[in-house]
């Protein structure tokens, strides 16, 4: 077999092979509750996975990307003006409990970098340009964090987040995987081995993101138990924003005029959160086991639900769009 037909087969097959990913992960973590140890696997595997999903993005295309105003402008009033408006909006319902209240403010306040493009490619949108965007909303959502949650939470916020994780997410999950794709692809432009080697790489995000899903739930899921309360209590909040969320990146896309496939692209990043990427951030917050991790969890499996619901719902939206210069 080929690799480019394993690599299609992967991508076609790959919302399957991430559901499959969680429910063997919720049975390891029922019949082996010691699956927690895995936790401290969450942050390299999450380096590689980044890693391996910047190395598709070649660079030219980040230029073209960033180049069109239109799509960014979109994107960010989507995801840092509309969505924290919607957060406010729902703050009142959110748990009074600062440990519980940081986690469901870290999870809805980061968009998704990683299988937002896998849903959004399925819902019939651009994708092209949302994983070239990737880096951008992975280093503004890290700038940005930090300032929501303190208007937000204010004091509270202070006494609970240490920052010296947001520096270390920054240099190992933006950093360092987009510097190591950029030597890649040069190597793959200069050499035979190293495009052979970027070809061999290009068989891995669908299994490295797996592989996250697996490892966060197995080390989340027996805690899921000893915080049930939160989760009951937190579950109807993302029900709420995976309703509402997409709605508003659709209306960002209309405000900035784009065309119907690239604002169905803007509606999936708002509904789709960065939980793998923020939940090595909750635990380091001090007395977050099992609270804070079982409610950034319980948001993934409400949301993983959720995309099943926008692939079917989202391809109506913009029929009549009518692309506009850029």
């Amino acid at each position: 077999m080929s690799l480019v037909s394993l690599r299609t087969i992967l991508e076609t097959r790959q919302v399957a092979i991430y559901f499959a990913a969680v429910v063997l992960a919720g049975l390891v973590a029922w019949q082996w509750p010691a699956s927690t140890a895995m936790a401290p696997a969450i942050d390299p595997l999450l380096a590689f996975m980044l890693f391996v999903t910047f190395l598709q993005v070649p660079l030219t295309e980040l230029r073209r990307a960033w180049s069109n105003m239109r799509f960014l402008g979109a994107l960010l009033l989507a995801n840092f003006v509309l969505v924290p408006a919607l957060v406010a909006v729902l703050l009142p319902w959110m748990p009074q409990d600062p440990l519980l209240r940081v986690g469901v403010l870290l999870v809805l306040l980061t968009p998704c970098i990683d299988y937002v493009v896998t849903f959004a490619h399925l819902g019939k949108a651009d994708a092209k340009p949302l994983l070239a965007s990737t880096p951008l909303l992975l280093a503004l959502q890290m700038v940005l964090l930090p300032v929501y949650l303190g208007v937000f939470m204010g004091d509270a916020a202070a006494a609970l987040i240490h920052w010296g994780p947001f520096l270390h997410a920054f240099i190992w999950l933006i950093v360092v995987p987009l510097s190591l794709a950029a030597v890649c692809q040069a190597w793959a432009a200069r050499l035979a081995a190293g495009e052979r080697a970027v070809e061999l790489l290009g068989l891995l995000p669908v299994p490295a993101t797996a592989a996250v899903l697996f490892v966060v739930v197995a080390a989340v899921a027996p805690q899921l138990g000893l915080a049930l309360d939160a989760v009951r209590e937190v579950t109807p909040i993302y029900v709420g924003f995976a309703i509402i969320a997409p709605m508003l990146g659709w209306c960002a896309a209309r405000i900035c005029r784009l065309p119907s496939d690239e604002g169905r692209a803007v509606a999936f990043s708002a509904a789709t959160r960065n939980s793998l990427v923020v939940l090595p951030l909750g635990l380091a917050i001090p007395g977050a086991v099992p609270w804070v991790p079982a409610v950034i969890v319980t948001q993934t499996l409400v949301e993983l639900v959720s995309e099943l619901v926008y692939v079917k719902v989202v391809p109506r939206l913009g029929s009549r769009t009518v692309r506009q210069p850029s």
